[in-house]
């Protein structure tokens, strides 16, 4: 099908909005989506002509037919409803989405000392040159076309805005629901998080699903991060197998800030996510981990791009990834060291398991070094279970079935082990079994969702 043909339903839903109003976003952001549109249309969607998107075909996306979400039936959803998706955790802060829009009803957060946990659209009313030095200008004018039309279509998101010095203790949970009773719809959620210097904060952003219908969720995700400040972020991608998902992450880190970063993936049928993090000021400091658990045919792309363009910066990777059926994963990581940026520290790895023999990744960890007095390591590795090692369970008395699910649990678990929040790290132990099919050989400290318990050593 012809690439100018896919854009036009888009470009045709585009001036719709304009048409009604767009919410009443301030001018200054209807002029960021005007020059986003423009983008998009210059580009189209991706091919695998393109390097960056080789082994990722979004042709499946670019060819269904979606609607914006104020086409479709309005819908509710209750406490009880949104009780999966919390971890158990009632006393996070909180922000919940459907479909793109915010349900305040759901929503708990923090407020007070100049903290603002709220949509964007509220911001948008009453305050939004508080945010206009961030959204969009952390992302930039060169986004890919994923990035630049959830720019055209921003309407409502999460803004997480963190003062000088303060620090929210408990974990925000951003909460982006897509609703199966709204089959073939679109959603481009936006989340901002500004973390002035010496502040500090986690932030857990989720993307589920309810029931099985087919939805596509278009995500940017902006994080400014200042002087000293800290930030733990955790994304959690767990859509239904009938959806597609595209995510970018864009980190801007200030003189000595750190940043955490845990990404886990386990649904969609199709799904990408891009982090980019520039450590643009001396001594900061960015961990990236990430998880990805592929079945059936899903496929899973992790993109990471890290950038020292300064001195004493230090950057570690750790991505793992455990493939079953006849699904694909790719990993694309890329380190550029500056000429500038002496004495930098640099490390990235890539592991993954085949479960079958169908399974296959496509694995890129790449390092372009351009100054001299740097420690910068990258590796990747693609492998099934060791038949020692599966003897071994066998020999005392463990079947081969279960010694496979317990060894890939422990595989996992050198990223499961390394998130710090109790109750993630507590429920990714319990989905990877129910993903790899055996409930029964769960460590026994998973199988109780009240029970929280260091699983460091994966339970073996």
């Amino acid at each position: 099908m012809n690439r100018d043909v896919l854009k036009t339903p888009y470009l045709n839903a585009f001036e719709s909005l304009q048409g009604r109003g767009n919410g009443g976003n301030p001018s200054w952001v209807r002029e960021a989506q005007r020059e986003a549109i423009g983008r998009f249309a210059k580009l189209g969607f991706p091919t695998t002509r393109e390097e960056a998107w080789k082994y990722t075909n979004v042709t499946p996306i670019a060819e269904t037919s979606f609607r914006l979400p104020s086409l479709q039936p309005q819908i509710e959803l209750s406490n009880d409803q949104i009780s999966p998706f919390l971890f158990g955790q009632q006393n996070w802060h909180r922000l919940v989405f459907l479909n793109g829009s915010f349900v305040p009803r759901l929503s708990r957060a923090p407020s007070g000392n100049g903290v603002k946990v709220c949509s964007l659209k509220a911001v948008f009313r009453s305050e939004s040159r508080l945010i206009e030095p961030y959204l969009g200008q952390l992302i930039g004018r060169d986004a890919d076309a994923f990035a630049a039309l959830n720019t055209a279509f921003l309407e409502d998101g999460a803004l997480v805005y963190l003062p000088e010095g303060a620090m929210i203790e408990n974990p925000i949970h951003l909460i982006f629901i897509s609703h199966a009773e709204a089959a073939g719809i679109v959603s481009h959620p936006r989340v901002l998080i500004v973390g002035a210097g010496n502040s500090k904060a986690t932030v857990v952003e989720s993307y589920v699903s309810r029931g099985g219908g087919h939805s596509f969720t278009n995500a940017v995700t902006e994080i400014a991060l200042g002087e000293d400040a800290a930030l733990h972020y955790y994304r959690l991608q767990q859509k239904n197998g009938n959806s597609f998902h595209i995510g970018t992450t864009q980190v801007e880190q200030n003189k000595g800030s750190h940043f955490l970063s845990f990404s886990i993936s386990f649904g969609a049928k199709i799904s990408r996510h891009n982090l980019n993090v520039n450590l643009a000021a001396e001594g900061s400091e960015c961990t990236l981990n990430g998880l990805y658990l592929t079945s059936g045919d899903q496929h899973i792309d992790n993109a990471t791009f890290v950038h020292h363009p300064k001195p004493h910066g230090t950057s570690h990777q750790l991505y793992k990834g455990i493939l079953t059926g006849q699904s694909t994963a790719v990993f694309s990581g890329r380190v550029l060291v500056r000429q500038d940026a002496q004495k930098t520290d640099a490390h990235q790895v890539n592991k993954n398991l085949l479960l079958s023999e169908q399974a296959t990744v496509d694995t890129k960890p790449q390092l372009e070094i351009l100054a001299d007095d740097v420690k910068c390591t990258h590796g990747a590795a693609v492998g099934q279970l060791e038949e020692e090692a599966l003897f071994y369970f066998e020999t005392r008395g463990i079947s081969r079935e279960k010694a496979r699910k317990l060894l890939a649990y422990g595989f996992a678990n050198e990223v499961i082990g390394t998130v710090q929040l109790d109750p993630i790290r507590s429920a990714l132990g319990r989905l990877v079994f129910e993903r790899l099919g055996d409930f029964s050989c769960l460590p026994e400290a998973l199988k109780h969702r009240d029970q929280e318990k260091d699983l460091s050593d994966g339970g073996l």
